[in-house]
């Protein structure tokens, strides 16, 4: 590849995401790609100071106020992260990013797609209109789910909603995935590990052909 690609794993809790990020990067790298893993918030000291905020339960953080730290960690990120490894042409796979804002702090509240405007440009002035290449969004009913996120223990504020907040986040990223078709990829995260990571597989050799093509 000429240019590095951002690619993000969205999706409900307990979905495996996080596991699959790290299964996806051992695939690429052994293909002989350069990959950085990263997640958000995170990725850059002040941005997991900003984690541990954001996602301390004990603090009554408003829709707006938790909107807005996000978008700070996001900038922090993007600028000290991950635009310099795109630069080096490096795979960059993010556990979350732009999309959890518009359903975390926007569908899930109540919004419309077509209400998301100003959370979009936000977004985009954070990112200075970095936009993910490709993101897999791991789907699966909340209730079988559920059962992953208990072995690992609640540990912060979104975990703790409860099974219709799950439900409300599936719908909101199957909308986003929706909209954006050719963007979004839904891969099934009700099946093994094995079985999950076979199919991000299939997605990322589809991603990277696509990259080469364009070249």
């Amino acid at each position: 590849m000429k240019q590095g690609l951002l690619i993000t794993f969205e999706g409900v809790d307990g979905g495996g995401k996080s596991t699959q990020l790290l299964l996806a990067a051992e695939y690429l790298r052994s293909l002989g790609y350069e990959v950085v893993t990263t997640r958000e918030p995170g990725g850059t000291l002040l941005a997991e100071q900003v984690r541990s905020i954001v996602l301390d339960a004990a603090l009554p953080l408003t829709t707006t106020t938790q909107t807005l730290l996000y978008l700070a960690a996001r900038s922090e990120h993007v600028d000290k992260l991950v635009r310099p490894a795109l630069a080096a042409e490096k795979i960059v796979l993010c556990d979350r990013f732009s999309d959890s804002t518009m359903v975390y702090q926007g569908l899930c509240h109540g919004k419309t797609l077509a209400e998301l405007g100003e959370l979009r440009q936000l977004n985009l002035f954070a990112t200075e209109n970095l936009v993910p290449d490709l993101t897999l969004v791991f789907d699966g009913r909340p209730e079988v789910l559920v059962e992953r996120r208990n072995l690992r223990g609640v540990t912060d504020r979104y975990e703790q909603e409860g099974l219709e907040f799950q439900q409300r986040l599936r719908a909101g990223f199957l909308t986003l995935a929706q909209a954006e078709p050719e963007r979004i990829r839904i891969v099934d995260a009700e099946g093994s590990m094995g079985a999950v990571a076979a199919k991000v597989r299939v997605v990322l050799d589809e991603a990277l052909q696509v990259a080469k093509d364009v070249e």
